[in-house]
């Protein structure tokens, strides 16, 4: 069974991020979960979802304890607190930042396992530059497939079409295409963060008034 945990804020769609990534393995044909945890349902506030894949049925529902890879939506949470806690010493970060791997090991409070694999993308620039708005939820999916191998481009575009429709749904898809190219390039090169700026794909742009703003806690999204 492999177990992620995802952090961010409300209104990041972290919640949305967990069904889309269940979503995606079971297209593959694996046992799925996803379950939401709220400290707070407001805009801003810290949130955590997990999910977990598994090729035998799944009977646990407790929070995930040791993830085996996090996700980190919002970058500003390395600072406030350790969402590296419990991820097993070999296993699977990707963290939303414009940061090198190298720089988000020396924050402080920030512990990423040293034999693990961190993969950091400038998520926000990345779906801004196809949905106008940051919600980085399909681009760190996108970036969470190249590294992990855990999900395939295909069965994440086929989760997006699920969830979205017409222009939302293009743009998700583009946003993790240029997550996933963008850990490809960047694997091994632990010093190279997104000062280089983000090479744009051609894609139909949605208005900012054709985006849903996922909210923490929509009843729609918890469990898939």
């Amino acid at each position: 069974m492999f177990q992620i945990v995802i952090h961010g804020r409300g209104g990041q769609g972290v919640v949305t991020a967990s069904e889309l990534l269940a979503r995606s393995g079971f297209a593959a044909g694996f046992q799925v979960q996803a379950i939401p945890s709220f400290g707070s349902e407001r805009m801003g506030a810290p949130v955590v979802a997990y999910t977990r894949i598994s090729d035998q049925p799944i009977i646990t529902r407790e929070p995930i304890l040791s993830p085996d890879a996090v996700i980190i939506q919002d970058p500003t949470l390395l600072h406030t607190m350790n969402v590296f806690e419990g991820l097993r010493p070999d296993g699977w970060a990707v963290v939303n930042t414009r940061e090198s791997p190298n720089e988000v090991r020396q924050i402080d409070g920030a512990q990423p396992p040293g034999n693990g694999h961190l993969a950091t993308v400038p998520a926000d620039d990345i779906v801004r530059e196809y949905l106008g708005r940051p919600i980085p939820s399909a681009a760190l999916l996108g970036a969470f497939a190249a590294l992990t191998s855990q999900i395939t481009l295909e069965a994440l575009a086929q989760s997006i079409r699920h969830l979205f429709q017409g222009k939302v749904a293009a743009g998700n898809i583009n946003a993790a295409n240029v997550a996933y190219q963008w850990v490809v390039d960047h694997l091994g090169q632990e010093g190279l963060g997104a000062h280089g700026g983000i090479e744009p794909v051609e894609a139909d742009r949605p208005a900012t008034s054709e985006l849903p703003l996922p909210i923490a806690g929509d009843p729609e999204v918890t469990n898939a």
